[in-house]
Formats: structure tokens, sequence, C-alpha cells
């Protein structure tokens, strides 16, 4: 496929996943309930090119704050984990292997390694961080799937919530600063709990491990 024919495929994703598109999408396909609004954020996990931000906005739109922030953030949660477990799996296969001997992406996952749960967590947060790039790394990495999906759940919730409170009611934001403290708040609270959940797992592992040595020896 060429730079034209790219560029293309690009106007076309754009002009057709607009927010009244979207929304359309999701009014033409009620009777399905919740399924719209589950599988278009998981969608963008597998297809990052797809915007996942229209999807949030859309569903905070058509099913209210709370439902909508609650599929979006289910879908965009196992979107992320099927691509992880899929790189996990297959990331020694020859298709991925490229990737695994980039010394930049074998940098990156040497940092995940060291770090655990905390910058996992952080980049998730963000609404315009590389998530797909970081569910491979993270695939790639040796870091555990107990720490990935509760870097996941945390990270993803804090994000999607975000989007889905800006899309729904962007002026009670900045017009009721404390709203947006209560928000700030929110991510250093999820912040802590998976430090200490990562903690208690890390303890466990170790624990484990060393049970297994003794019995060995």
């Amino acid at each position: 496929m060429d730079i034209e024919s790219l560029q293309q495929f690009w106007s076309f994703i754009q002009d057709f996943f607009t927010l009244e598109n979207t929304q359309e999408l999701m009014k033409d396909y009620r009777e399905l309930g919740p399924l719209p609004g589950i599988l278009l954020p998981m969608l963008e996990a597998l297809l990052p090119f797809l915007p996942l931000f229209v999807f949030v906005v859309a569903n905070a739109a058509a099913f209210g704050l709370w439902l909508g922030f609650l599929y979006s953030w289910l879908g965009a949660s196992i979107g992320a984990i099927i691509v992880f477990l899929v790189i996990r799996r297959l990331g020694q296969k020859r298709f991925f292997r490229f990737l695994s001997k980039n010394e930049q992406v074998r940098k990156l996952t040497g940092w995940v390694e060291r770090h655990g749960f905390g910058p996992l967590f952080l980049l998730l947060c963000f609404p315009f961080s590389p998530s797909a790039v970081i569910n491979v790394v993270a695939g790639l990495s040796r870091v555990s799937i107990s720490q990935f999906v509760l870097a996941v759940l945390s990270g993803k919730m804090v994000m999607i919530f975000i989007i889905s409170f800006i899309g729904y009611d962007i002026q009670s934001l900045i017009q009721k600063p404390f709203r947006s403290a209560l928000v700030v708040l929110g991510i250093v609270v999820l912040w802590y709990i998976g430090k200490r959940v990562e903690l208690y797992l890390n303890t466990k592992e170790r624990k484990s491990r060393r049970k297994e040595v003794g019995e060995q020896q």
C-alpha cells in the first residue's frame, strides 16, 4: 500500500468516525444494548488508528456519564488485555521476533520490567498516550499478567473517566475546579492502591518461588 492509499484510508476513517456519525451509529444499533458501546473501544485497542476519544464521548452521550464510562472502560480494558496476551503468546514467533530484537523496544521492555506497575499505570492514565505501543511492549516484557491487568484496569479507569467527564459536561469541569481537583485526587488514590496491590503480588510471588526452591532442595 503506497502513501497516497494510506492517506485516503486515513481520510476515510476520519470522515466516517466523526462524533456525529458515531452517535448516529449508536442510535441505529440501540436494540443491541451496550454491545456497540463495548465493542468500539475494544476494537480501538486492536486497531489503534480508530478514534478512542470519539467512541468514549459518544458512549457518554448515548448512555449517560456512568453507563457510558462503564462500557468504554470495559471495552478498552478487554481490548488491551487481548493484545497483551496475544503478544505474550506469539512474541517469540518469527512474525514478532523483529520487534523483540529492536534495540529501542528492548530498552522499553527493560524499563517496564524494572518499574512494573507504576509507569504502566501513569502512561495508561493519559488519553493520548500510545496505548497500542504500551500493550505490545508489556507483552514482550516479563511483566506478570496480574501486574499488567491491574495497571490496565486502574489506568484505563482514570483515562476513560476523564474523557467521559469532559465529553459529558466540559463546562462543569471549567466552572467548578473542585471537580477537577477530585479527578486528580482519584488518580493519586488509584495509583497508591495499585502500588500496594503490586507490592502484595510481588511479595506473594517471591514467597511462592522460595517455597518451590525449598521443595526442590
